[in-house]
């Protein structure tokens, strides 16, 4: 067996585990659809760098993505998986998602990850409202009270299907409310560039909860700033010897102590970069020039 690499970034908590505090997001392995060894080898590498935080969903690939994860780990303790619920494939719509966010829905999504991942329990399960950042808005029967969805969610935990709760897509409000069902993390889009949830994140710093912020670099969709765009970040970046990517990511780590990130990629290289960035250090000057970058709003939508 080859050994692991230490954490990168270390570790923090996520509800009863410990994790390095650098994972990683795997909705990126759907690019690797028509080479599913080389999407295998990559999960293992992550592995070997010391990630044992994988972030991903069923509909990531229409459940090719959690296949993978199958094949890679198996059932494995060693190897924290994290999926969410509260969207579906939807092939023929607009968008490849749609929202699934009535009580039957999350149920049922939980059970198709258990099978695609061959797991009898998911280590954490994020609930993803429509509440804030980027994404789809709930309209008709998907807007759905979140007494009801928790109500599900604490079901499927005392049922032993799912370890621990997390959220996603969620205000300081909606997360104050579910506080009581002991959220565990929160996934919410933000970044060096993108801080519009500095009061989720303060929320989550007072109750001891995980930060996993995706879009960790701005970007993804059209209207979203960039980090790559900003000169304080690529100045920094170039007196370090180091990417603009790396340095984002850093700024994250350093920013909160309990950030766990998720960078997702389909290239073993930038998985290596990404990694790295967990070891970057960034000084007290460094630190004041990105904090000091204009925060522009990530509540896009895009459909």
């Amino acid at each position: 067996m080859t050994p692991h690499s230490p954490a990168p970034g270390g570790t923090a908590a996520l509800g009863t585990h410990t994790v390095a505090r650098v994972g990683y997001g795997a909705m990126q392995l759907e690019r690797l659809r028509e080479d599913r060894p080389a999407a295998v080898a990559l999960l293992r590498r992550a592995r070997e760098l010391g990630v044992n935080h994988i972030d991903t969903a069923q509909f990531y690939g229409f459940g090719f993505v959690n296949e993978v994860i199958r094949e890679a780990f198996g059932d494995s303790e060693d190897v924290v998986v994290v999926s969410k619920v509260g969207a579906t494939p939807d092939p023929g719509g607009p968008l490849p998602l749609r929202l699934a966010q009535r009580p039957a829905e999350l149920r049922a999504s939980v059970e198709d990850n258990l099978r695609s991942l061959g797991r009898e329990r998911l280590d954490v399960v994020n609930l993803r409202r429509a509440d804030s950042g980027p994404g789809l808005r709930a309209e008709g029967e998907q807007v759905v009270p979140l007494d009801d969805q928790l109500a599900v969610m604490t079901a499927l935990r005392d049922e032993g299907k799912i370890g621990a709760i997390g959220m996603s897509g969620v205000t300081a409000g909606i997360l104050r409310r579910a506080l009581p069902a002991g959220i565990v993390c929160v996934q919410n889009a933000y970044s060096l560039v993108g801080r519009d949830d500095e009061d989720v994140l303060a929320l989550c710093a007072a109750e001891g909860i995980a930060w996993v912020p995706y879009f960790p670099l701005g970007g993804a969709f059209p209207g979203l700033p960039k980090v790559s765009g900003e000169a304080a970040a690529l100045r920094i970046a170039e007196e370090l010897g180091a990417t603009v990517s790396q340095v984002g990511l850093a700024w994250l780590l350093l920013h909160y102590a309990d950030t766990l990130l998720i960078p997702g990629t389909a290239s073993a290289a930038h998985l290596e970069e990404n990694t790295a960035a967990g070891s970057l250090a960034l000084d007290g000057t460094a630190m004041t020039a990105l904090d000091a970058i204009r925060s522009r709003s990530t509540d896009v939508g895009i459909g």
